[in-house]
């Protein structure tokens, strides 16, 4: 749990605001870093094309990665779903198996304490 995360729905969602805030913060910086990285050899751009090179590059980031996190947030949901299915499979499975040893334990002690006549 995060420190401003109490466990209410506000705070959950306080929280995952926030999260994505600084996560859209940092590839905002990568982005700029990457944009300045692939413009510095490139020494024939005015200052204005280099301003409009890294302004383009970094937006081009930005699509980019918004594209693979969702694209992430999805299979992660198709995993989640999976490994819930998987989950009630198993615990049901186990449930059975629990029901017939019961059962068999219980058929033994009647058949056990039965009086033979």
């Amino acid at each position: 749990m995060t420190p401003v995360d109490d466990g209410s729905p506000d705070a959950r969602a306080l929280a995952h605001a926030l999260e994505g805030h600084l996560l859209l913060a940092a590839a905002r910086e990568e982005g700029r870093r990457a944009a300045a990285d692939f413009s510095a050899p490139l020494l024939w751009l005015t200052d204005d094309q280099r301003e409009e090179l890294e302004r383009r590059f970094e937006a081009e980031y930005l699509a980019c990665a918004r594209i693979s996190w969702q694209r992430t947030a999805e299979r992660a949901g198709e995993l989640r779903q999976a490994y819930e299915r998987r989950y009630r499979k198993l615990r049901q499975r186990l449930l059975a198996w629990f029901l017939l040893g019961c059962a068999t334990l219980t058929a033994s002690g009647l058949l056990l304490n039965h009086p033979s006549g």
